[in-house]
């Protein structure tokens, strides 16, 4: 595997090299839930909750299998940066390892305890909870195989190659893209259609990275399992892992009080997290370019270049996520026709997306100080604020429904993104730029 430099170079030139795949990748993420939710948004509000219901645990696999991919990333950058080979290759069989580990324990926890989840959410909706139900079953055996395929993207952006993890998750995507109707429609599988096309669209692109990058991402046997390098992956990762996990229990949480104003709710909500992905997808590519480009910087202990690479991709990410503020406050109605054509659930959506709004700078700010810290080797930091403030959404969302009913959970999330966002600069200027002001070496 070649390995790119990201010691030396203009910044902003080095960033949006490591940016744009990576956005790429998410604009494909974003066309194919487009897609994929026009086809399921034609079966109704019931297809789409129910997608949105059983989704909310899919992310908690996510959550939990974060814990090997930031762990990983960043000792494998940081490794890369150091220049040894030795290590690299031993940090990511550890994460390989755990990678398995993880995705196993998870599926089996599905298949067993799927019907439990569901249930949990309070739905009253038997149509809701059957469809919700298979669609988590099916997606026991994708999340086994799309945890490998993360991780074999995030060793990628170590060595500084998302543009072949771009082109894997764009046949991947497009593979998923085709296959939904096909399943959903041919077949007449409808919610269960939608699950086997996410199945086999991950099973082609794990073959893939296989055969294309054997050498880099096999598990190689002739070294041995160094348990130190596994604890090291595990105590980095576990922070932001733990963070997520509680984030995203919170948002479960959240669903379940969300479903007492009924199956168009969840739905609009679904939809709402969809149209906001349009944000991240730019943001979330700054978010892995300056977590890579923080890890080799950090490991060459180039620590000027790395504070002129979070300020270049700081005010890259507040211009774009104000453009989308503004979209999101003016033109919502259009964008969420394309998913629904529900009155009632149109409103709603409405409702989240110009309350969200007010948040997206702020979320910029976190998402990129998140792949600063996570590049420094400090997840805890970032995994900190994201718990204290996302807990705090359930308190506010419960005080908050008395004054504006169902607009108060949209609220509550708003408000906890804009303390987060505030709270991670703060903590950057403090524990960052202080600490390594007298260490200028470039």
């Amino acid at each position: 595997m070649k390995k790119i430099d990201l010691t030396k170079g203009k910044v902003i030139s080095v960033l949006l090299t490591l940016a744009i795949p990576i956005m790429g990748s998410s604009l494909l993420q974003f066309t194919y839930n487009l897609i994929d939710m026009l086809w399921v948004g034609s079966l109704g509000s019931d297809a789409v909750a129910s997608i949105g219901s059983s989704s909310f645990f899919i992310g908690l696999g996510y959550s939990i299998n974060a814990l090997v991919i930031i762990g990983c990333g960043i000792k494998v950058a940081h490794a890369i940066g150091e220049k040894n080979d030795k290590h690299t290759k031993e940090y990511i069989n550890a994460g390989i390892l755990i990678n398995l580990i993880i995705g196993l324990l998870f599926m089996l926890s599905i298949i067993f305890f799927g019907s439990n989840l569901i249930n949990f959410l309070n739905l009253n909706n038997s149509i809701v909870e059957r469809d919700s139900y298979r669609y988590l079953l099916i997606s026991g055996p994708t999340l086994f195989i799309a945890f490998l395929n993360l991780l074999y993207a995030r060793i990628l952006g170590s060595f500084g190659n998302n543009k072949l993890a771009f082109i894997i998750n764009a046949i991947g995507l497009i593979s998923n893209i085709l296959l939904d109707p096909l399943f959903i429609y041919v077949f007449k599988l409808e919610v269960l259609g939608a699950a086997l096309a996410t199945l086999f669209a991950n099973l082609i692109m794990f073959f893939i990275y296989i055969l294309k990058c054997k050498d880099t991402l096999k598990y190689n046997f002739k070294y041995k399992i160094d348990y130190e390098k596994l604890m090291e992956i595990i105590k980095l990762g576990f922070p932001m892992s733990l963070q997520r996990v509680l984030f995203t229990l919170i948002n479960i949480i959240l669903a379940r009080i969300i479903s007492e104003f009924g199956s168009d709710a969840i739905a609009a909500q679904k939809i709402g997290l969809q149209i906001e992905s349009i944000t991240y997808m730019v943001i979330g590519g700054l978010n892995g370019a300056i977590s890579s480009f923080t890890g080799q910087n950090f490991g060459a202990k180039k620590y000027t270049r790395i504070k002129n690479g979070y300020n270049t991709a700081l005010k890259i990410g507040i211009t774009y996520s104000f453009i989308m503020t503004l979209i999101f406050l003016f033109f919502n109605v259009p964008i969420i026709k394309l998913f629904i054509k529900d009155k009632e659930t149109i409103i709603i959506s409405s409702s989240y997306l110009k309350i969200i709004a007010f948040s997206q700078i702020f979320s910029t700010i976190e998402m990129v100080s998140n792949g600063l810290f996570t590049g420094i080797g400090k997840p805890k930091i970032p995994a900190t604020i994201s718990i204290v403030f996302t807990f705090l959404r359930i308190p506010m969302a419960f005080m908050f429904i008395k004054y504006f009913g169902l607009n108060g959970v949209w609220i509550s999330i708003a408000i906890s993104s804009i303390l987060k966002g505030v709270m991670s600069y703060l903590l950057y200027m403090i524990k960052v730029r202080k600490e390594y002001r007298d260490v200028e070496i470039c």
